[in-house]
């Protein structure tokens, strides 16, 4: 079938006691995704993060949102998932394209395509 248009998708490691311990995993991750911060654009796949409430009160999950294949998807949600180990679970799921905007408008940019038209990236 081939390699599937890319869509957003959200991987949460959940089980974060607090915001902070959170935030403490970006920078791991970043060296998971992009070895070298000096690079010429682009990266390989297009990420970002977030913080939302984790699975209980109590915690909190950080969401890395890629825009890629759901077959890119789950090999960079194994990849976080071996590097964070017992932190937390980490699931993947596929996101909403309107909270995450900037990622398609940079797989956009970069692969020339444009700029997204009327805030829709379809």
């Amino acid at each position: 079938m081939g390699e599937a248009e890319p869509r957003v998708y959200e991987i949460r490691i959940h089980g974060c006691p607090t915001s902070q311990e959170a935030l403490a995993l970006q920078e791991p991750i970043e060296r998971l995704l992009c070895p070298d911060p000096d690079h010429a654009p682009p990266c390989e796949i297009p990420w970002s993060f977030t913080l939302a409430d984790g699975d209980d009160d109590a915690s909190t999950a950080l969401v890395l949102g890629v825009y890629t294949s759901g077959v890119r998807a789950a090999q960079v949600a194994d990849r976080v998932r071996v590097l964070v180990g017992e932190t937390g679970p980490v699931a993947v799921s596929e996101g909403e394209a309107g909270d995450w905007e900037e990622l398609i408008e940079q797989y956009r940019v970069e692969k020339g395509l444009g700029s997204v038209q009327n805030g829709r990236g379809q």
